[in-house]
């Protein structure tokens, strides 16, 4: 099986940690692939290193830019990945520009994505 994680900024790192660490236990190959969406070293190479994450198997180079911009850059430059190595699951995490771009592009493309996220709920639906 392989697993393709796409991330992009500090909260999704931390949330990829103990999944990267489990897919790799059980033997599934998991490709990782950071957008590049928090570029800097204090912003996403620390997290790395930090939280024990491989590097990543693909960078994607987006940087900063409008939401759009980077919900663009995201899909035009990851879709060639995906087509590539047609990963069985596509895992995206939090709620970033990097999460909305890959999710609509493996939506496109049918394969089959999962969405990780903190589970927190404040039980206000007004929020």
């Amino acid at each position: 099986m392989r697993v393709l994680s796409v991330v992009g900024a500090r909260p999704n790192f931390m949330k990829l940690a103990p999944v990267d660490r489990e897919l790799v236990a059980r033997g599934v190959e998991h490709v990782i692939v950071h957008t590049g969406q928090h570029y800097d070293r204090g912003m996403s190479d620390a997290f790395f290193e930090e939280l024990w994450i491989p590097v990543p198997d693909y960078h994607l180079g987006v940087g900063s830019g409008s939401h759009a911009r980077q919900t663009a850059d995201v899909m035009q430059r990851l879709e060639p990945i995906l087509v590539e190595l047609r990963p069985d699951l596509l895992l995206v995490y939090g709620d970033v520009n990097s999460t909305l771009a890959a999710a609509l592009v493996a939506a496109k493309l049918g394969v089959r994505v999962g969405h990780v996220e903190a589970g927190l709920r404040s039980g206000d639906w007004t929020m």
